[in-house]
């Protein structure tokens, strides 16, 4: 362990590592993209598609494996025995930093599938990553403003035709498909603006995750219930890699989805609009007591 350094020169050397892991997969991982490509049959390019997820996974297993050997932090996972690594899975989790995605990697490691989450269009640009996303079939959303879809009413609907595209891809393969519920990291400033009812998350974006849902069916395995909890506060990346980050709990709950919640239209049945707004609510708001709960237990003020 490397923990005893200062802060900058431990965060530099877990760049750099982190950095050269990368490098090193991303680059097997372009090859089998390219090759993915040129392959007109889909019969052969979902073998390609699982290889892949496994070198991103691979990857993944690495960076953290390099975390904890240099990094003093503990993990507290409490994760469903019985998860399926050639599963099908829907997953939401409050979000935070960047961190978060570090923490999920480690929990999760191989024992569910890797997992495909929404990305905003400009995330492409992000050097070496962008592209492995979009090799991974990641979905990158546009968001529209009120605005632009009034000037261009064609606009509306183009991520939940986004996500439908994206989900047909998933389901002849394992994986796990993650959304932050919230849309954006949580801070103090955004809860209050947003006036959110709940202490500890903003209000919560369910448009996407209803559309997967439906174009999934029932032959997910299960809901994921992600709660992801840092006992002496969030921070950012930077810090993360500096070694200021100490301890995590990550919290999954398996949940059976209800049987009225696949069939349902979310874009023209109004009735069925609100039911699934009340089911995430409600969701989201024994997230919000989770929180609390487990910030009480690791002996943190949850106010």
């Amino acid at each position: 362990m490397l923990h005893w350094l200062p802060g900058p020169i431990l965060g530099v050397i877990m760049a750099l590592l982190l950095l050269l892991n990368t490098v090193f997969w991303v680059t097997q991982l372009y090859i089998l993209v390219i090759i993915k490509l040129l392959i007109p049959v889909k019969a052969l390019r979902d073998p390609l598609s699982r290889l892949i997820a496994w070198i991103a996974q691979t990857w993944a297993m690495c960076n953290t494996l390099v975390a904890r050997a240099l990094m003093r932090i503990e993990y507290d996972n409490r994760l469903p025995v019985q998860l399926d690594p050639k599963g099908q899975y829907l997953a939401c989790a409050n979000h935070q930093s960047w961190n978060d995605i570090f923490m999920l990697m480690q929990a999760f490691g191989y024992k569910a599938p890797f997992f495909k989450f929404f990305l905003k269009q400009e995330l492409i640009w992000v050097p070496l990553l962008g592209l492995a996303w979009w090799g991974l079939d990641y979905p990158f959303m546009r968001r529209h403003t009120r605005e632009q879809i009034e000037k261009n009413p064609a606009l509306k609907g183009k991520d939940m035709e986004t996500t439908r595209i994206a989900c047909e891809k998933f389901k002849t393969q394992p994986v796990m498909v993650l959304n932050f519920l919230e849309g954006t990291r949580f801070t103090a400033a955004k809860h209050a603006r947003q006036a959110s009812p709940y202490h500890h998350l903003l209000k919560p974006k369910s448009g996407g995750f209803a559309f997967a849902m439906s174009a999934f069916g029932e032959q997910l395995n299960a809901l994921l219930n992600i709660t992801i909890v840092y006992p002496d506060g969030s921070r950012g990346f930077w810090d993360f890699l500096c070694g200021k980050v100490r301890r995590v709990i990550v919290d999954v709950q398996e949940i059976t989805i209800p049987h009225e919640l696949y069939g349902g239209d979310y874009e023209t049945d109004t009735q069925f609009r609100i039911r699934y707004h009340q089911w995430i609510a409600q969701l989201w708001a024994e997230k919000d007591a989770r929180i609390a709960e487990l910030l009480a237990e690791a002996g943190k003020d949850p106010r």
